[in-house]
């Protein structure tokens, strides 16, 4: 056996021993959510300076029904369980962060409120990043008819919107403490990856980015979904004859979480494949993204990351310490 070949050898026979464990995180307003086996967990820091710690105990439909574990389906219900935990949780950052009053009244009212944010916070991106592409694409640049070449460009433009969207928001001030919080949540992660003490000393050498991040897992999925558009469009075209824009609309909304779940799988793939070099080369562009994604944090920002997976964990955190993983979950 070759020096080289036993170096592969080695080193797939090393990340096949690795445990793999659920864990992840989403920075919040003024603190990082955690997500550990059997539960999630903010740390915020309220006006005073204090660290307010919440946890709520939480087991996935994937632990349920056996059918949500396969691939692409485990995708999509991570997808939608993630989407939940991180509303609620920047919710309850905000009552933290701004010590916004809690009464009945007031929680109903913030509910409301919250719930139709989202919405139009949903609807605005929908149309910004999804139908302005497929209207540009087909209705400025006539390019309708071609499935293959209407996908790419459209895909193109969606890219270049999101990068654009992405570099705005980091100039804003509150969104750059964000990111520092995200920043923050990747080098707690990375620390007890590598089965350190969750410290400053321990997390402070890591670096920001993660190649297991949500910003990651979104560039995957712009790409991706390039590919199945094109495939879906094909076929879609054989029985309309034609593709509009309601057309491609009806067809291509309904499958966003099919392409989030294949987007899922392949973010895993090329983490645990993440040693061989045009694995790696793949991976690049959404690590690169994550220079904007992802800040520098002050140690007491990288105090309440650790905070945040140490309150996850809670008496469980013995179990672990001391051991190196690969952690499944999407930053």
């Amino acid at each position: 056996m070759t020096p080289k070949r036993s170096f592969r050898v080695f080193t797939q026979a090393f990340l096949t021993a690795q445990q793999t464990i659920l864990v992840g995180g989403q920075a919040i307003i003024e603190g990082v959510m955690m997500r550990v086996p059997g539960a999630y967990a903010i740390a915020v820091r309220n006006p005073k300076g204090e660290i307010i710690t919440r946890r709520q105990e939480f087991i996935s439909l994937t632990e349920k029904i056996a059918l949500f574990k396969k691939p692409v389906l485990r995708g999509m219900i991570a997808l939608f369980e993630s989407m939940k935990m991180g509303i609620g949780t920047l919710n309850e950052s905000a009552e933290i962060a701004y010590e916004e009053e809690s009464s009945a009244e007031m929680t109903m009212k913030d509910k409301v409120l919250s719930f139709l944010g989202t919405m139009l916070a949903l609807t605005i991106g929908l149309g910004l990043f999804f139908v302005t592409p497929l209207f540009v694409t087909g209705n400025l640049l006539n390019l309708s008819e071609t499935a293959f070449t209407f996908n790419v460009v459209s895909g193109i433009i969606r890219i270049a919107l999101f990068l654009a969207y992405l570099w705005g928001i980091s100039l804003l001030d509150d969104v750059k403490r964000l990111f520092q919080y995200h920043g923050a949540e990747h080098k707690a992660v990375y620390t007890f990856e590598a089965g350190k003490a969750l410290d400053l000393d321990s997390a402070r050498p890591f670096q920001t980015q993660h190649p297991r991040c949500g910003t990651s897992f979104i560039f995957i999925v712009l790409l991706s979904s390039i590919i199945m558009f094109a495939f879906i469009d094909s076929i879609v075209k054989l029985f309309a004859g034609e593709m509009t824009l309601q057309i491609r609309l009806l067809t291509h909304l309904p499958l966003i979480p099919l392409v989030a779940g294949v987007g899922y799988e392949i973010l895993k793939l090329s983490s645990k494949y993440r040693h061989i070099a045009w694995v790696r080369a793949l991976s690049a562009p959404g690590i690169w993204l994550q220079n904007i994604t992802t800040r520098e944090p002050d140690d007491d920002q990288l105090t309440v990351a650790l905070e945040s997976l140490k309150f996850a964990f809670g008496d469980d955190l013995e179990k672990y310490q001391g051991q190196s993983f690969v952690a499944e979950a999407i930053d």
